[in-house]
């Protein structure tokens, strides 16, 4: 490995991996994925209900489309165990191939869906199918570039290359949120349904070519392999890393509890409700959510500003108590018209872009170093799962039963448990200096 990784920098004329390059793989593979979720997202609340389930009322058909949405999250920690055992054996960039044929079938197939009326319920158990692979490929897709990163930041400016990983969630909202705009306010609402839903797939399709392609190009040059193995981010066997890092990979799970109920409360759960309870158009309040992540996207940014001046522990913690303070009123704002609307979206985005700028960031602090790679892509599997797999279905059901003060409950009880992580954390008092 040494002579082919001096013959490597002989030719790049570097010999070194920086901050800045990791961080560029980080942005990349993050935006894809992002873009990924928020283009099945969107879809679940406007597509799928009437594509699907047309036999079903507006609420219960979205119900059910949420919980399809569900099964990617429960999916992805089986994906991850089964793809660290090839990662093992065969290495990342076999694995990285394997998970790019595998997200990109599901999701181009996913483009191709015929709906009820062509197919009946098959067309569910086929979504299921197509939505369950791309769960065990984003669970594959682990290139441990996030932990790299977290390792090699310079220690004074660890909040800042935090929150460069969660840049991704905004920018890829944008971008799915305006194909979707684009097409449903051009496209009469036949032509949508029939086939302009099914452009934004095919640009996920093509995104996730190229960002998995790109990353897999860095991870598999000499450099970067020297560079994991000297880092000791190797995989280890699930079950010797829950051993040594179990209590931890829990904790982190929990610990940006709040972040992911924000999340789904100002992305999805808002789409769906407006969609359902207002005559407005879904391109206007994506319209909206663009707007709002643009917000979102200068939060993260100065969330890395403030954690390295304050701690990233002290922020989350400061975040956490905001956000149970904004469930307590925040919700009924989207019956308040244009705007309450603005108001709810813009407050809520600066909330999360503070809080979730800086999630990441407890979590890759949290581990030994011989577990990280390992230990990292778990907790990540699991906070998406417990925090955002079930968001969408819950806020919607209770919201719809109960009105949006039990959507508030629920976001208060994500606050609720991240205070309560971070109480009975210790792990990372070092490195929030």
């Amino acid at each position: 490995m040494s002579g082919a990784s001096a013959t490597y920098e002989q030719d790049s004329g570097h010999g070194h991996v920086s901050p800045g390059e990791i961080a560029v793989g980080v942005i990349i593979g993050r935006t894809s994925e992002f873009f990924d979720f928020f283009v099945y997202a969107i879809a679940s609340v406007i597509v799928f209900p009437k594509l699907v389930f047309p036999y079903l009322d507006p609420l219960t058909g979205t119900l059910y489309s949420f919980a399809i949405f569900a099964l990617a999250f429960i999916a992805r920690p089986i994906g991850t165990v089964l793809f660290m055992a090839l990662d093992r054996n065969y290495g990342r960039s076999v694995k990285l191939t394997i998970t790019l044929f595998l997200l990109g079938t599901c999701t181009v197939a996913i483009a191709f869906l015929p709906g009820y009326e062509s197919i009946g319920v098959a067309s569910a158990v086929l979504l299921s199918i197509f939505r369950i692979g791309q769960g065990l490929a984003l669970g594959g897709e682990w290139d441990g570039l996030p932990s790299l990163l977290a390792m090699n930041a310079p220690e004074s400016r660890k909040g800042w290359y935090a929150m460069i990983p969660q840049l991704g969630a905004p920018l890829g909202l944008i971008v799915a949120a305006a194909l979707f705009a684009f097409f449903a306010s051009n496209l009469s609402s036949e032509d949508f349904l029939d086939w302009g839903w099914r452009y934004p797939f095919f640009v996920a399709f093509a995104i996730n070519v190229v960002a998995l392609f790109a990353r897999l190009r860095m991870v598999d040059t000499p450099e970067y392999i020297e560079h994991f193995e000297q880092q000791d981010l190797e995989p280890k066997p699930i079950g010797e890393t829950l051993k040594h890092e179990g209590v931890h990979v829990i904790i982190g799970a929990f610990a940006p509890l709040a972040s992911f109920a924000l999340f789904h409360m100002v992305t999805v759960f808002p789409l769906s409700w407006v969609f359902l309870y207002t005559q407005q158009s879904p391109s206007r309040f994506l319209v909206i959510e663009i707007i709002g992540a643009f917000v979102g996207l200068i939060a993260i940014v100065l969330s890395g500003y403030v954690a390295d001046r304050v701690g990233r522990r002290n922020l989350l913690l400061a975040t956490a108590g905001a956000i149970a303070v904004f469930s307590g009123f925040a919700p009924q704002l989207l019956n308040g018209g244009d705007i309450g609307e603005i108001v709810f979206m813009v407050i809520g985005f600066i909330l999360l872009g503070l809080s979730f700028g800086q999630a990441s960031g407890v979590v890759a602090s949290s581990f030994a170093k011989i577990y990280r790679y390992t230990a990292s892509a778990l907790t990540t599997d699991l906070a998406w799962l417990v925090g955002a797999g079930f968001a969408p279905f819950v806020a919607l059901w209770l919201s719809s039963n109960l009105g949006l003060m039990a959507a508030g409950g629920y976001l208060l009880s994500g606050a609720v448990c991240t205070l309560l992580a971070l109480a009975l954390s210790h792990q990372f008092e070092s490195s929030d200096r």
